[in-house]
């Protein structure tokens, strides 16, 4: 292998000796134990000698990060029209396809809809992912997360004994702006963070806030796209004042911190120069 050889160029040259392992299911390490070599780091800037033993890791397969969000959006926008339309082997046949009385309910199925659909949008038009391809097996786990909690939320919010907010249409509307609110914000970071990786380019950079004011809230915070996302969440829990939409509320908050917490460290790893008084997610506590 040439000195000036990428990591990249190395697994295509492994593909070809052995076609069952192909790019995306190969990790390529220096060490058994350590991290996985990335496609653009160069051999012969990587600390070895003269010589450089690389060690092989079959990763089994692999799929899409496009597909894997498509499929995991795709089923709670569609489980939720099941208990919406109250379809008899929900409810029972007393109740099936009738409506509620209640317009939260209503209201409450456009904005689940809403943010989906918004997903959906986005992940074939908008996000551009750092790494390509996700196990297989992790499909089925992500899959019943969403899935499973949208069967939950939609059953509890459509049960013909539901029932509606206790400050009335002022909690509705003020849930409805701050879900609007939200959605817009978390769609302006996705677009923002995009821009950073023009040209399929894979270089990581400092998000900054840009003329967008949603965007300004990287003053404060380095994921703020999971802020939004959380506050989105918040909003349809007062909307809907449902316990079990508080409590998926609650463990997305407890998910995007994990995930907030680490691509902060990655960022204060990487770049020497990164705003200090930045935090995670939540401005000036967390």
């Amino acid at each position: 292998v040439e000195p000036n050889a990428t990591i990249r160029e190395i697994r295509l040259m492994f593909h070809k000796l052995y076609p069952r392992w192909y790019p995306a299911r190969q990790s390529i390490k220096l060490d058994p134990k350590g991290k996985s070599l990335r496609d653009e780091e160069i051999l012969q800037h990587l600390p070895v000698g003269t010589t450089a033993t690389l060690y092989f890791k079959d990763l089994g397969p692999q799929i899409g990060w496009t597909t894997v969000f498509l499929i995991e959006y795709t089923g709670p926008l569609f489980i939720y029209f099941l208990f919406y339309f109250r379809m008899t082997f929900v409810y029972g046949l007393d109740e099936r396809f009738t409506s509620s009385p209640h317009p939260v309910v209503n209201l409450a199925c456009i904005c689940h809809s809403f943010h989906y659909i918004k997903r959906l949008i986005e992940t074939v038009f908008v996000h551009r992912f750092s790494r390509g391809t996700m196990p297989l097996r992790k499909i089925v786990k992500n899959c019943l997360y969403y899935w499973g909690f949208a069967a939950w939320l939609a059953y509890y919010i459509n049960h013909p004994l539901y029932t509606p907010p206790s400050y009335g249409k002022k909690q509705i509307n003020f849930a409805v702006i701050m879900f609007l609110l939200c959605e817009a914000g978390n769609f302006s970071i996705h677009v923002a963070l995009s821009d950073l990786r023009r040209n399929g380019s894979k270089t990581r950079k400092i998000p900054y806030p840009t003329k967008n004011p949603f965007t300004w809230l990287f003053f404060f915070v380095s994921c703020p796209n999971y802020t939004y996302e959380v506050g989105t969440w918040i909003s349809f829990t007062i909307m809907t004042q449902c316990v079990p939409v508080g409590l998926f509320t609650l463990l997305c908050f407890i998910q995007m911190t994990i995930w907030a917490k680490d691509k902060h460290c990655t960022y204060l790893r990487e770049f020497k120069d990164y705003p200090s008084h930045r935090m995670p997610i939540i401005p000036f506590l967390l």
